[in-house]
């Protein structure tokens, strides 16, 4: 890491929540921001690009990048697939005068919030409810009922570490809850 460490916005939410979206606009909306490229192991997905979306690694380059304590953190997220920030990745983005904007899992977003303390601002994006949850990722239209249960339950265990973020903002209203966390960041980016 560099010897000045440089601020870090990281944003989590259980899957189905909004925080991509929220995510979307925010690098719309203010220009010192800079989306942070996470690596995983798994394979693309539709239209994803390779450094653009993810970097997409192998599982032996991803482990490589562990022995070699590439990673700021890293998590097995499901069974078989990595995710990881590189802290190349970071320090990329600090290089261009920018911030990083992490959209990552909940376990990641603790790791990097404790290492990082008071230069990082971390988010939690909170869904409405469950049933609401539910019927966003059915109407996705992309994923199995058996794939949409396991992301409801991992929602529910991923909820009970909200307390744990800097600040909480409850997604009922997508422009709303947008127009929040570009509230939030600018006081944090100001201070």
């Amino acid at each position: 890491m560099p010897q000045n460490l440089e601020k870090v916005i990281i944003l989590t939410a259980p899957s189905g929540a909004g925080k991509t979206s929220i995510t979307s606009y925010l690098l719309k909306s203010l220009a010192s921001l800079s989306f942070s490229v996470s690596a995983t192991t798994r394979s693309p997905r539709g239209n994803e690009k390779d450094g653009v979306e993810y970097h997409f690694i192998s599982l032996a380059e991803f482990e490589g990048h562990i022995y070699q304590n590439d990673f700021l953190e890293y998590e097995m997220v499901y069974e078989g697939v990595y995710y990881g920030t590189l802290k190349s990745e970071l320090t990329r983005i600090w290089n261009l005068g920018k911030i990083p904007v992490l959209d990552i899992d909940v376990k990641g977003a603790i790791k990097i919030q404790k290492q990082l303390a008071e230069n990082s601002l971390s988010i939690f994006i909170m869904p409405p409810s469950i049933e609401i949850l539910k019927q966003r990722l059915e109407n996705r239209k992309t994923e199995t009922a058996e794939n949409i249960q396991m992301r409801l339950d991992k929602a529910a265990y991923e909820i009970s570490f909200s307390n744990q973020f800097n600040v909480i903002i409850q997604n009922n209203d997508l422009a709303l809850a947008c127009t929040e966390t570009e509230n939030v960041i600018r006081n944090f980016l100001n201070k």
